[in-house]
């Protein structure tokens, strides 16, 4: 609460009254400190894995296995590219961890770009959520070779 002090001065110009007054702040306190907000891990999921992938010399995310999965449910209709795939995330209520899979193109320093990845989504997940990204492990599970044809399953004609 704030208290103010009136006074009211006579034709002397000495103080005939002092009054207080206070000024009442409704709901206890500054508006952005009521209440709580939850992140679900999904939504740091999500952001990690779009700031990995923009990272150059990323190729991909995830394992071999949920790379074809997941070449598979992206060609069903009405199925959306899974942002998360090689991505897990642990969130707390100011914290959070983060595992990551990516693989690498051949030819780029592994050790530089685990270094990028990890600054890139350190800095998109604490800047989006508010939260302290306490670590970054990153598995590097591949490497693209330039020869390589992109891992596509077989298409069946019906």
């Amino acid at each position: 609460m704030t208290e103010t002090t009136e006074q009211s001065r006579g034709t002397e110009g000495e103080a005939l009254s002092t009054r207080k007054t206070q000024a009442v702040r409704r709901g206890g306190g500054d508006p952005g400190t009521r209440g709580r907000t939850t992140i679900a891990d999904g939504v740091v999921e999500k952001i990690a894995g779009m700031a990995a992938r923009d990272v150059d010399g990323v190729h991909a995310m995830g394992s071999g296995l949920a790379r074809t999965f997941g070449a598979v449910r992206d060609r069903v209709p009405g199925g959306a590219k899974s942002v998360t795939r090689g991505v897990k995330a642990e969130v707390g209520e100011v914290q959070a961890a983060l595992d990551l899979e990516i693989v690498v193109e051949y030819g780029v320093s592994i050790a530089d770009v685990a270094r990028d990845v990890r600054e890139n989504v350190i800095t998109a997940v604490e800047r989006m959520t508010g939260l302290e990204v306490v670590e970054v492990n990153i598995a590097v599970s591949d490497v693209k070779l330039p020869e390589e044809e992109e891992e596509e399953p077989e298409r069946r004609i019906q």
